[in-house]
């Protein structure tokens, strides 16, 4: 599926303010900067749709946007950013996973880990809470851009090592929105969850 045409549709900071379910939902997962909307941008092919910030913890709804008027992308916030209100933190994480786990709609979760670094407790915790909930996932590791193809290759071979030993096997993908790495990929593993 190409995304041709995408707009922004709301911002919402709870389930009961998200849109009516009519549309097949993929939604964008991980830890405050470490590139969601960025790849939203890239698989859209559209530069200053989802907004980018250099400051972590800037997404602070869940974002939608409208793809080929078919399927809505969901940027959801970031999570683990210490700056935030442990209040406000803990608000997101019920937020989250009320979503997650009551929204219809929902056919895909992008889990996006940075590749120059070993995925967090919280990612490990993350990995773990969709495995045992059986909600369907992939990992898509960010910035590859950054690293050799060498250093790519094993910290996508240590990824898959925390994943075997949760017993949890997904698609994992190695993407860099700079250079496009993994676009292509991506987009094909949405159109397959999203028109299934």
């Amino acid at each position: 599926m190409n995304f041709k045409k995408a707009s922004f549709v709301t911002s919402a900071p709870s389930l009961s303010e998200c849109p009516d379910p009519r549309h097949p939902e993929v939604c964008f997962a991980g830890r405050s900067n470490v590139g969601k909307s960025s790849l939203i941008n890239s698989l859209l092919d559209h530069k200053g749709l989802a907004r980018t910030s250099n400051t972590p913890g800037k997404t602070q709804q869940m974002n939608y946007y409208l793809v080929n008027d078919s399927t809505y992308f969901v940027d959801l916030p970031g999570f683990g950013y210490a700056k935030v209100p442990k209040k406000e933190r803990e608000r997101w994480g019920r937020d989250i996973r009320d979503y997650l786990l009551k929204r219809p709609t929902l056919r895909l979760v992008i889990h996006l880990v940075d590749i120059r670094h070993k995925p967090s407790k919280l990612d490990e915790d993350f990995f773990y809470w969709l495995g045992s909930n059986q909600l369907p996932f992939c990992v898509v590791l960010t910035k590859s851009d950054k690293l050799s193809r060498n250093q790519q290759n094993q910290s996508k071979f240590r990824l898959k090592g925390i994943l075997d030993e949760m017993n949890i096997e997904v698609p994992m993908i190695i993407s860099s929105s700079k250079d496009n790495t993994g676009i292509k990929e991506i987009g094909n593993l949405i159109s397959e969850f999203s028109e299934a």
